[in-house]
């Protein structure tokens, strides 16, 4: 009994395996048949490339801004521009920057070839009364550049009373 459960299972398996591999065979002529690339008509317009910037053609004329000493309280803001030196316009996709206390601020609009484009930055300078390194990442079809700013935020005042003169308490 035992041999012939066990012929019955051995004929069973390899009927299986024929099975699978004549299967398997036929697969892979129809992902031969569908892997094929028909010819390209004419008159169909292929994509282009997304581009052919390079990244020199995004020239910032300075990458670093030093805001020196700031007070504490109002925000630090500057400006970077940058001249297109490709053949096609930029389009500037985000500006991240490396903190909240920065905020990066850029028009949408593509910059045309051979003109200028502008990033505003302002940092937020109340609370902080420390030196400051920040950076904002730039990535346009140019390409990725990374701006810094930098300075140091001079602690406000706190209003204490002068030495010479008094503080007088009345009971009403």
């Amino acid at each position: 009994m035992k041999k012939t459960i066990l012929s019955a299972a051995l004929l069973l398996l390899s009927v299986s395996i024929s099975f699978a591999q004549r299967h398997r065979s036929k697969d892979s002529d129809n992902q031969q048949t569908i892997s094929s690339t028909p010819a390209v008509p004419a008159d169909v317009a292929l994509p282009k490339p997304a581009t052919t910037l390079k990244s020199d053609d995004m020239a910032f004329t300075d990458m670093t801004h030093d805001f020196g000493t700031v007070a504490e309280g109002p925000d630090a803001t500057c400006q970077f521009s940058f001249k297109n030196n490709g053949t096609e316009p930029i389009t500037i996709e985000k500006a991240q920057p490396s903190c909240g206390c920065t905020v990066p601020q850029f028009s949408k609009d593509p910059v045309a070839p051979g003109a200028t484009g502008i990033i505003n930055v302002a940092y937020h300078t109340k609370g902080k009364p420390t030196p400051f390194t920040k950076t904002i990442t730039v990535v346009s079809n140019a390409g990725t550049k990374v701006l810094t700013i930098k300075g140091t935020v001079e602690k406000a005042p706190t209003g204490s009373v002068p030495e010479n003169v008094s503080m007088i308490k009345t009971n009403n």
